[in-house]
């Protein structure tokens, strides 16, 4: 729990907030970080928040202007993570329809409505729980925190931009060398079959956003992470081929891991988020019933706002209810022209405003506590999809063409809601420490929204056509792996097909209720170290070559604490170096992530155009992946000697 604290600015003192200027950088910086983060995602399974990023380049460009202040700076970060966090919502769901052949192609307008609704309803549902979750339980919100921190500094002169920029040139080069040159291979592994049954994989990605992601979540974010794919890659997988034999057809050892994997391994991922869902729903019933409460509260009670204090003005709730109704008629068309029957269409889009609520709150209190980069939107977007589509296959019957597409779109809006809410409410917890207008931080996150729907089904076709999505094939070996959007598609078609292995679901929902004894027990002996069910989920789910290495990201985050705790009598001021180091290292790792994606995305635009991943390939792997090691292990090496460096420089 965070403390009671006087505003940065207090509530009487007004200052220019959502200025025009405020408005074009909040959305256009909102365009290109929701294009980065969805590259990350689909290439990643994972996202991270980009308050922090979106508020250093704030400062940058807002000191070419005259006038300018730390809560404008506020306003455009705020609108800019909105569109980041949208981006995750949107991938991690969307593209299940292509990859289900519902979809051929991503429809201009009804990709930007269904995400539209979402994200506007996540920005409606915050407004109520910012008073239960902020004001009321003052729950931590880590990187709300650490983004006031940020601009406070860059208030006073901050120069660490530079950070920012150079990791996002190292990270843009790697992607380039590596994915448009084809100087090395991308992802080192090795798997073997000891006496022809014991199986043994290790297999590591060498990208530097990879790395990034790692040390941005920390060590023990990373541990759980990296235990998730123990479980699945170093364990499950052995077994279940000793067990059943194995796979036939594969052309190689690693192959024959992939398919056992795609096919068994990886539900258990999916039944330990069923699991951690609906934990987080029983553990958050007291504070979804605090928000649902203080909004109805808020909606009678007729407030007038000239006599509430600035930094405690919000949306007033009766227009955020009249919005919330508002916001059900397209979602209602949209649905119906899919599935063409209005008793269904209504009851869809009913559990969808239900659902988005809940789940919203669950991402609200959990960013509190975690921080959103840790923020288990996959898994409540499962549980949503699973529990839609047994209600639609008892409606519609197992053999509807249609089911599984209407499970996703109904899991689409719920995670852009919940992806939206959980983000936002770090910008509002940033907001209530910097002393912001929470009306006008409501209004920006709308910006934000809007301006990121608008490029997100042009990011998502040129992407499609330049990658593809799915496991990679030798026909593809380029394709972007959409982790969670490819478990969404087969819990949806699994239950209406019957075909889910339930053997593993129910499982993982076992590895999951054993892992959440171990968090309680954990919590009632008032550890530090803490287990939460969803992170060892999502490495469960993820390939174990993206696990190891985030692991690696989170060691380097780990020697720097350490670098740190071992210099301490080398500074004066021990907190403010540390804020300092930690700055650094975020910024560059952020700038790793930010740097690969654009590359990324520019790197789309020739493959799209030629129809080949090799347009502008110079070589095709010479030395396989011997030179992206060593570059990864250089990365490294700058992420750790920037951090520690940064703890001892007192400039």
């Amino acid at each position: 729990m965070s403390k009671d604290h006087k505003p940065y600015i207090d509530s009487k003192t007004t200052l220019p907030e959502t200025t025009i200027k405020a408005f074009i950088l909040g959305a256009l910086l909102s365009m290109v970080l929701s294009a980065a983060n969805a590259y990350l995602g689909l290439f990643a399974g994972m996202t991270v928040s980009a308050s922090i990023p979106a508020a250093v380049l704030s400062m940058a460009i807002l000191r070419l202007f005259k006038n300018h202040n730390i809560l404008e700076n506020n306003i455009v970060q705020t609108a800019a993570s909105a569109g980041e966090s949208l981006a995750a919502g949107v991938i991690f769901t969307f593209p299940a329809l292509v990859l289900m052949g519902y979809w051929d192609e991503f429809n201009y307008w009804e990709t930007v409505l269904i995400a539209l609704c979402g994200g506007v309803l996540g920005v409606l549902f915050t407004v109520p729980l910012r008073s239960a979750l902020i004001v009321k339980q003052k729950l931590q919100f880590p990187e709300g925190v650490a983004t006031s921190e940020v601009l406070k500094t860059g208030e006073k002169g901050g120069k660490a931009v530079k950070f920012l920029v150079i990791g996002a040139l190292i990270g843009a080069g790697v992607k380039l060398a590596e994915a448009g040159l084809k100087l090395w291979s991308g992802v080192s592994e090795g798997a073997s079959l000891l006496g022809g049954k014991a199986y043994t994989y290790m297999g590591m990605n060498l990208s530097p956003a990879l790395i990034g992601v790692g040390y941005i979540v920390g060590i023990r974010i990373a541990v759980l992470v990296f235990a998730g794919g123990v479980i699945s890659w170093w364990i499950a997988i052995p077994w279940y081929m000793a067990a059943n034999g194995l796979e036939q057809g594969a052309d190689s050892a690693v192959d024959m891991g992939y398919e056992v994997w795609t096919n068994q391994i990886r539900y258990l991922g999916v039944g330990a988020m069923v699991i951690g869902g609906l934990w987080a729903l029983i553990k958050l019933r007291g504070a979804i019933a605090m928000a649902a409460k203080s909004g109805i509260t808020a909606m009678r009670s007729k407030i007038d706002l000239s006599q509430v204090p600035r930094t405690e003005r919000d949306t007033p709730m009766s227009w955020v209810m009249i919005a919330v109704v508002l916001m059900l008629v397209p979602i209602f068309i949209i649905y119906l022209r899919e599935i063409h029957d209005v008793a269904i269409t209504g009851m869809m889009a009913i559990f969808m405003v239900v659902a988005g609520f809940l789940f919203s709150a669950v991402a609200g209190y959990m960013a509190g506590l975690v921080g959103s980069s840790n923020n288990p939107i996959s898994g409540v977007t499962i549980a949503t999809i699973l529990t839609a589509s047994l209600i639609l296959v008892v409606i519609m019957g197992s053999d509807s063409e249609k089911g599984p597409a209407a499970a996703i779109l109904i899991g689409a809006v719920v995670c852009c809601a919940a992806a939206i809410a959980g983000d936002n409410m770090q910008d509002l917890k940033a907001g209530h420490i910097l002393g912001a207008t929470p009306q006008k931080q409501q209004i920006m996150q709308m910006v934000g929204v809007v301006s990121a729907a608008l490029v997100m089904p042009l990011v998502l076709q040129l992407l499609l056509t330049g990658y593809g999505f799915g496991p990679a094939t030798e026909a593809n070996p380029d394709s972007l792996q959409a982790p969670q959007a490819t478990l969404m598609q087969s819990v949806a078609e699994g239950v209406f097909s019957g075909n889910l292995p339930w053997t593993m679901v129910y499982a993982g929902m076992a590895i999951g209720a054993l892992i959440i004894m171990l968090d309680v027990f954990l919590e009632k002996r008032g550890s530090d170290f803490r287990v939460p069910v969803l992170a060892v989920a999502v490495g469960i789910y993820l390939p174990f070559q993206l696990d190891s290495a985030i692991m690696l990201g989170g060691v380097i985050a780990w020697a720097v604490s350490r670098f740190q705790k071992s210099n301490k009598s080398q500074v004066d001021d021990v907190e403010a170096q540390e804020k300092k180091s930690e700055g650094a290292g975020l910024l560059f790792a952020s700038g790793l992530i930010t740097g690969e994606a654009l590359l990324g995305i520019l790197l789309a635009i020739p493959v799209a155009i030629y129809g080949t991943s090799d347009v502008l390939a110079i070589a095709d792997d010479p030395f396989g992946s011997i030179p992206g090691l060593v570059v990864i292990a250089a990365v490294c090496y700058l992420l750790y000697r920037i951090a520690s460096k940064a703890f001892l420089n007192k400039e």
